[in-house]
């Protein structure tokens, strides 16, 4: 067993609400600088940044991991993350057709850029990526997990688009087994609140939007071994993993 210093919930310049530095090469530079061994970019309802972000986290010795922040029918955030990229590629595919096709305005909502390995830009999503998909929470788990992903809830701490706030609990027949939270002072209320997370292993992101706020060297995943397929599978075991 060892731990990975990490970072799981980080958006490129895909995202429209993503700074425009925030390239793949940057964030993966960045990561380094701080220390972090493990990291995930997850733009919004899209992984199709991933490619061109594992080849920078290779190059920097980052263990990279491909995934998306899905918005779900109920404006829920919850964070996919896949051990390969084909998989995180063919999701991206299945949800890319449960979107709400509305053309993005990029002076009011921001670009959202496509980059390649070289780090340079390559193509442009047009429709707009911050809408809800068609996508219900309730199966969520199943579906990513049938794409060979595992999906936990993001900020569940937070007042908008979380679990906790937007259906005002955590459905008891849940299957999820990790759990995202902002600020670890608020987890011993949450729990009290919410006994579910008591089978859940809590992890901590940035849900960084520009370069300087990627996590310091702060929180580690205990994983079996230094890959993507390790890690994926502790978010999957959650506690159990212990």
């Amino acid at each position: 067993m060892t731990e990975l210093f990490y970072d799981l919930h980080v958006h490129s310049c895909l995202s429209p609400c993503g700074d425009e530095n925030m390239t793949p090469a940057n964030i993966a530079g960045m990561a380094a600088l701080k220390g972090l061994e493990l990291v995930a970019l997850t733009d919004h309802n899209s992984c199709r940044n991933c490619p061109a972000f594992l080849a920078a986290a290779r190059a920097q010795g980052i263990v990279g991991i491909p995934g998306m922040e899905l918005t779900t029918s109920e404006e829920v955030h919850a964070v996919c993350l896949f051990p390969k990229l084909e998989q995180a590629m063919d999701f991206d595919l299945f949800v890319y057709e449960q979107l709400l096709k509305v053309k993005n305005r990029p002076e009011i909502f921001g670009k959202q850029q496509i980059y390649d390995e070289n780090d340079s830009v390559c193509g442009e999503e047009p429709c707009l990526l911050i809408h809800a998909s068609r996508l219900s929470f309730e199966g969520l788990w199943e579906q990513v997990s049938s794409f060979g992903g595992v999906m936990f809830p993001a900020h569940i701490d937070k007042n908008s688009n979380s679990l906790i706030a937007n259906l005002g609990f955590i459905p008891p027949d849940s299957s999820f087994q990790t759990a995202e939270i902002k600020d670890m002072k608020k987890l011993r209320d949450l729990k009290c609140e919410n006994p579910y997370l008591e089978r859940c292993r809590i992890i901590c992101n940035s849900d960084a939007h520009y370069l300087e706020h990627i996590s310091e060297r702060l929180w580690s995943l205990p994983v079996e071994e230094r890959s993507p397929e390790a890690a994926v599978d502790a978010l999957r075991r959650g506690l159990a993993g212990l």
